[in-house]
């Protein structure tokens, strides 16, 4: 479809001059709704780099990136281009307390206690397979540790022996720790899962790790010093979101759903809503055709779906 003059003015007019570096801080919906934050755009710079070095300009994950400019190289994005970079969503339908943490979406969202509002860190999850696949779990933060050790597991020696890699027994703090600078242990399944920092430049919005939560450097220090031993910790896999906003309007927000098996193709494998979800598609008041579109698209950012 042909954009008019008016709306390539409006666009460039839109693209994004700063280039921020922390996490992002909203205020949450004074009417009760789930859809915040905005979209800017980015016009691509001669030399400007891969998608990830563009999406550590803004601080998204990467497949977020990728997600909502299909078709870009990402390693040669083509200079002139302009990307969208996404920062408009919709809040989980969840509890808004604490950490939740949506695996399907790669983002984190915390809910500092006695505010109203919300801040959401880009994530690196669990690596497809076996014991390195994040779980879904509520928990609570049992313990906050600064420069911390690492103590791989059996599973993880054995797989990195398995590359030809032989990990020390304990690995020390320090800038070859995989771990980072900051770490916040999760009470479940013995303490093994923790939210950590890295010692990579890369991985943020990828299935990459072992098993935990990674953040960049700056995140990690930021929720470090702001969560508390104790917070609650809700981690779901969510790959499809809907909102029916207080203004009547509707919403959708679909992602590629983490694939189970190494054969799969998260951007074609079916999505199955469930029974709520089916009832809002089918409803009166949606736009089915609309919905279908953005469950066939998969762009990880809301749609407006009002019939």
């Amino acid at each position: 479809m042909k954009r008019s003059t008016l709306s390539l003015l409006s666009l460039f007019i839109s693209i994004c001059i700063t280039q921020p570096t922390l996490a992002i801080t909203l205020p949450l919906p004074h009417d009760g709704g789930r859809l915040i934050g905005n979209n800017v755009f980015y016009k691509v710079e001669n030399n400007g780099g891969s998608l990830e070095d563009i999406a550590r300009k803004f601080n998204v994950g990467l497949l977020a990136l990728k997600q909502a400019n299909p078709g870009v190289d990402p390693f040669l994005p083509r200079p002139g281009s302009v990307l969208t970079i996404p920062g408009q969503l919709l809040l989980p339908d969840e509890q808004r307390e604490g950490i939740v943490i949506n695996l399907a979406e790669l983002r984190l969202y915390f809910y500092p206690p006695g505010k109203n509002e919300v801040t959401i860190y880009p994530i690196g999850i669990g690596q497809l397979g076996g014991t390195t696949v994040t779980p879904t779990m509520i928990t609570r933060v049992s313990e906050k540790r600064q420069n911390p050790t690492w103590t791989p597991t059996a599973n993880i020696r054995a797989r990195y022996r398995a590359m030809g890699i032989e990990l020390p027994a304990v690995v020390p703090a320090g800038p070859d720790n995989p771990m980072g600078l900051y770490a916040i242990r999760l009470a479940a399944f013995g303490g093994v899962y923790l939210i950590h920092g890295t010692n990579a430049d890369f991985g943020i919005g990828m299935r990459v790790t072992s098993g935990c939560i990674r953040l960049r450097d700056d995140d990690i220090q930021d929720l470090f010093n702001r969560v508390a031993i104790g917070t609650r910790v809700n981690i779901i896999n969510a790959p499809v979101k809907i909102a029916v906003e207080p203004n009547g309007l509707r919403w959708v927000e679909v992602h590629q759903p983490l694939s189970l098996h190494i054969d799969d193709d998260p951007r074609t494998t079916p999505i199955i809503l469930d029974e709520q979800m089916g009832e809002f598609k089918r409803s009166v008041k949606t736009d089915g055709a609309g919905m279908s579109r953005a469950i066939t698209y998969r762009f990880g950012m809301p749609v407006n779906v009002t019939k």
